[in-house]
């Protein structure tokens, strides 16, 4: 007998991102707290897993361990650049990727996963370090993103990418409970 399943919980299982109303230094210093953390914990989570878990996917027709890992460091490159390019030109208009497509290119979707951990460590101490030294007016300044024409704040982007680890992470630690249950799947 196949168990059921809730696709968009297995999906979101920490929820979907949702904008405060009103974004204070409350919020703030925690996200970044997260972002500044995320590389310590997808490194222990992450790091003893063979081959065969890192195949193993957190849900049907999802990713696999491994392109959760080589996403995030994709993400988060994308990400840190955005920051710097929001800082230094006025709303500039960002460049998005097509995700999925990385993901099955041969780096997002290799067994090792080193060199996007070595990613992840290195933009997340710079990113943080760039994300301490912001003023109030940094976090004001906007980009665009082309796909919906809509203008982000940086202090947005910071909750989101917060948001973005603990969801990924939620992801690699429900594949591991699951045990490679989906791999059938695919």
């Amino acid at each position: 007998m196949q168990k059921e399943y809730n696709l968009e919980s297995l999906k979101f299982p920490i929820g979907k991102f949702k904008k405060p109303n009103f974004i204070s230094e409350n919020e703030i210093k925690p996200w970044i707290e997260v972002i500044e953390n995320f590389p310590d914990k997808i490194i222990k989570i992450t790091n003893n897993l063979s081959i065969i878990e890192l195949n193993w996917k957190y849900r049907p027709q999802g990713w696999t361990i491994k392109q959760v890992v080589h996403h995030c460091a994709d993400s988060h490159m994308n990400s840190f650049i955005r920051f710097k390019l929001t800082l230094t030109e006025e709303n500039p208009i960002i460049k998005p990727y097509e995700e999925a497509k990385w993901a099955e290119l041969s780096d997002g979707n290799s067994d090792t996963i080193h060199s996007s951990i070595q990613i992840i460590v290195g933009v997340h101490s710079r990113w943080t370090l760039l994300l301490k030294s912001l003023s109030g007016k940094d976090l004001q300044k906007k980009f665009i993103h082309p796909e919906n024409n809509k203008m982000y704040s940086l202090e947005e982007v910071i909750g989101i990418y917060a948001w973005h680890c603990e969801h990924h992470l939620a992801h690699i630690e429900q594949a591991i409970t699951n045990k490679g249950e989906f791999l059938e799947n695919n």
